[in-house]
């Protein structure tokens, strides 16, 4: 429990679906969850759960205009958000650092922090990195992919930050993709979990919602909520097929 930031090397690899996802799974598992989004450059967590623009926002609480508590809202799930400003104007105003004075105080409010980072190394990044308990890597199984994931376990091992594991993403069993042991083996961290390419998800995301709400028995969905109960320390068993059909 804690603060946790879900990270990158690179983007596009399904960081922001998965912390969105994780926090959804996490709240079904019954914790307590806050979602920030701590992407300021490229906000996208208030688009996923259909609130793009609010009246206060993770940029007016980093800009000292705001206290904290004003800027959670809760979806119908019981998730809670922080989203950010889709203002380019309001990126030149903003201190990196103040985020781990916000994530501090988010950390007595709720069982898990999970913090939606900025892909890349860039500062916005590292500030997310830095206000982390623990670092969860999100990756797919390319080479590319899993290079720029390297990166960031090495950024986070100088910061001195804990990397729980890697979540490998996008798997589609295609010749081309990296084998699970490979991308396990070249980043030397636990596997936390495999989820699969689901059309679902995109579809999840023109509904504005998580897959796990959307379509909770889906393999993606099914993925994240046994990620997330690893990472709760719950035992979890999925139902049966004659339970999701009557039941």
């Amino acid at each position: 429990m804690g603060i946790i930031t879900v990270t990158s090397g690179k983007g596009g690899v399904g960081k922001t679906t998965t912390t969105i996802n994780l926090g959804a799974a996490l709240n079904f598992l019954n914790k307590e969850v806050i979602i920030v989004d701590a992407n300021l450059t490229t906000p996208n967590v208030g688009l996923h759960f259909g609130a793009p623009i609010v009246p206060v926002n993770l940029n007016h609480v980093m800009g000292g205009k705001a206290k904290v508590a004003d800027a959670i809202y809760e979806h119908d799930s019981g998730t809670k958000i922080v989203p950010s400003s889709l203002s380019v104007k309001e990126l030149r105003k903003i201190n990196h650092d103040k985020l781990k004075d916000v994530a501090k105080k988010l950390k007595g409010m709720a069982d898990f922090v999970l913090l939606d980072s900025a892909a890349g190394l860039g500062d916005e990044a590292v500030s997310s990195i830095e206000a982390a308990d623990e670092l969860v890597i999100v990756t797919n199984p390319e080479i590319t992919a899993v290079t720029d994931a390297l990166k960031t376990v090495k950024l986070a091992e100088e910061l001195g930050k804990k990397v729980r594991g890697v979540i490998i993403t996008r798997v589609s069993g295609n010749p081309h993709e990296m084998s699970i042991s490979n991308v396990k083996e070249m980043l030397d961290l636990p596997v936390l979990g495999v989820v699969p390419e689901d059309k679902k998800i995109l579809a999840s995301l023109r509904h504005k919602d998580a897959v796990i709400h959307m379509f909770p028995y889906t393999k993606s969905a099914l993925a994240y909520k046994k990620i997330a109960a690893k990472i709760a320390n719950i035992d979890y068993k999925h139902p049966g097929f004659f339970k999701r059909m009557f039941g």
